[in-house]
């Protein structure tokens, strides 16, 4: 059995990628389990920052990583927050401080539009070029908190085909629609068909 490290300490992330290469011959490990600390994130993309912490992984590991990124572009802020989302409001900002921001930021702004944008990576520690996967999901911007499921922006984020917040799905739901469940699966189809 190949194990492949998780470049993430978010449980949630482990367990949901753990969950869709069930079907393969592979054990995810979360880095930490290896005292690797997280990666700088200094890219200027999902997919650069995506990149950054596999191979971040794999020097300190040895083992094959699978990593994300991801972050909410939101259209009449020029795509902001985007990589910056989880430190919008400032380097040890809490989600509320993020929504906060954000929320003032387009106090009095009728266009709402955004999408969340997630790439995930597999880097094996004896190729060069990495395994990309992209999702986006759709939606608008509320203009107050609704649910109290998910993290992050997820109270604030409308995905317009149900009519409800990211924060007011199930798990399954969001996994079905979200940005980063897009990305695993394309990932896993792609790991599945060279046979990790």
């Amino acid at each position: 059995m190949m194990t492949i490290v998780m470049a993430s300490g978010n449980v949630g992330k482990i367990r949901e990628i753990a969950r869709l290469l069930a079907d393969l011959d592979v054990e995810i490990v979360p880095q930490s389990d290896f005292g690797v600390d997280d990666a700088k994130e200094t890219g200027s993309t999902f997919e650069e920052n995506a990149i950054l912490k596999a191979r971040h992984a794999v020097a300190a590991t040895g083992l094959a990583a699978i990593a994300d990124d991801s972050g909410l572009v939101v259209d009449a802020l020029n795509g902001r927050p985007g990589v910056y989302s989880a430190r919008y409001a400032g380097t040890d900002a809490s989600d509320e401080e993020n929504i906060d921001k954000l929320l003032t930021e387009l106090n009095g702004i009728d266009d709402r539009g955004a999408a969340f944008h997630c790439v995930a990576c597999f880097v094996a520690p004896d190729e060069t070029e990495a395994i990309i996967a992209t999702g986006v999901w759709r939606g608008e911007i509320l203009r107050e908190r609704r649910g109290d499921g998910g993290f992050g922006y997820d109270p604030i984020f409308l995905d317009t085909e149900s009519g409800r917040a990211s924060a007011e799905l199930t798990a399954d739901e969001k996994n079905a629609r979200s940005h980063r469940g897009q990305a695993l699966r394309a990932l896993v189809s792609a790991l599945s068909k060279r046979q990790v």
